[in-house]
């Protein structure tokens, strides 16, 4: 059997997560041994005691070939947390899903992502704004991430879609069961421009209580989260709370205030959620200001033109850095630095964020 069998296996195994996952993989070096191991090696390991008694469980009733072949039946494949495939954005979240059912694509663009979340009950103006935004974001080369659910997440799905970008829907079920029903249509376009993703075992049924964890993944995905339409007890409330604990972006568009279905988003923009109106109040607060064609042309056209150029790009990155420190750490005049970095500015490769702070702009 391969690695992927013992990731699998583990997988389906009740409380052994990434964490525990990871001290197995540090104390035998491979989890075929670590599946292999008696139960007192399992035990010096660190494995508690209800763990252990699910593993040996498990180890005496589960086929991981059997299980490789649901997983195949489904026209799915796994990722495991070792994967480059493994999304980069989803791995700093500290309970990131050691293994993930995927089927379509992912890419090494869908970093550049935001998720759309919102009620399954919404208004035609929340549908409106929810396909708005999707497709016009997706036309600037934004993945767009949601949950396949009916009212806001499907016309994020569909707005991407239409823009001829990119789309993941994370699934609270298994990766062979549509859920709802009736978006059967809408998955299949998904998985052909895109992909389904979901962390929960091969027939899992969607499960009131799967959507929450479901939730961490839609936001760990993606660079921040955009609420629609959601009223004040919403799921996607939940999302937005993951998303603040994951150091993502919150935003959110402003409703009716006399429609109970905005009472949640409303409130988020009183508790400090960004309101957007425009997709370009997105693009700039995320750094996301160029598509990717305009940016492949600019990196043609202008990566970097000089030695001091090349220099300050090495030292800038997502988080603001000062003129000064910039000045140390290149070890140039401070009025060199500050004539370069409005060259770098003109050209779309630098931003200044604050009194005489500077940041990349984000291009992936």
């Amino acid at each position: 059997m391969t690695d992927l069998h013992y990731w699998l296996g583990f997988s389906l195994v009740p409380e052994i997560g990434p964490k525990r996952l990871s001290l197995l993989l540090n104390r035998f070096g491979d989890l075929a041994c670590a599946w292999a191991a008696s139960e007192a090696q399992l035990a010096q390991a660190g494995l508690d005691k209800q763990p252990l008694a699910n593993l040996v469980q498990a180890r005496r009733t589960l086929d991981l070939d059997a299980e490789m072949q649901k997983v195949a039946k489904a026209g799915a494949r796994l990722l495991t947390l070792v994967d480059d495939e493994y999304p980069a954005l989803l791995k700093t979240v500290p309970d990131a899903p050691a293994v993930l059912y995927i089927r379509g694509t992912l890419m090494p663009d869908d970093q550049r992502a935001l998720s759309i979340v919102g009620t399954r009950r919404a208004t035609s103006y929340g549908r409106d704004a929810a396909y708005h935004f999707a497709r016009h974001l997706a036309e600037q080369g934004v993945t767009i991430i949601s949950g396949l659910a009916h009212g806001v997440d499907t016309a994020a799905h569909r707005g991407a879609l239409d823009a001829g970008g990119r789309t993941i829907a994370v699934l609270g079920c298994g990766i062979d069961r549509i859920y709802p029903a009736d978006n059967h249509k809408l998955a299949a376009d998904i998985v052909r421009s895109g992909a389904l993703l979901s962390e929960f075992p091969i027939g899992t049924p969607p499960e009131a209580f799967n959507f929450p964890r479901r939730n961490r993944i839609i936001s760990g995905l993606t660079l921040g989260v955009l609420v629609v339409e959601a009223p004040d007890k919403s799921g996607a409330l939940i999302t937005t709370t993951t998303a603040a604990e994951q150091g993502r972006e919150v935003f959110a568009v402003p409703g009716n205030i006399f429609s109970p279905m905005s009472g949640g988003t409303n409130r988020l923009i009183q508790d400090g959620a960004k309101l957007v109106m425009k997709v370009e109040d997105i693009l700039d607060e995320l750094n996301l200001a160029h598509t990717a064609v305009q940016t492949s042309a600019i990196t043609e056209r202008i990566a970097p033109a000089n030695d001091t150029e090349g220099r300050l790009l090495e030292h800038l990155g997502a988080d603001p850095v000062h003129v000064d420190d910039l000045t140390r750490l290149c070890g140039l005049p401070v009025s060199v630095v500050s004539s370069t970095l409005t060259i770098l500015e003109l050209k779309g490769l630098a931003r200044m964020v604050g009194h005489m702070q500077y940041c990349l702009v984000r291009t992936s």
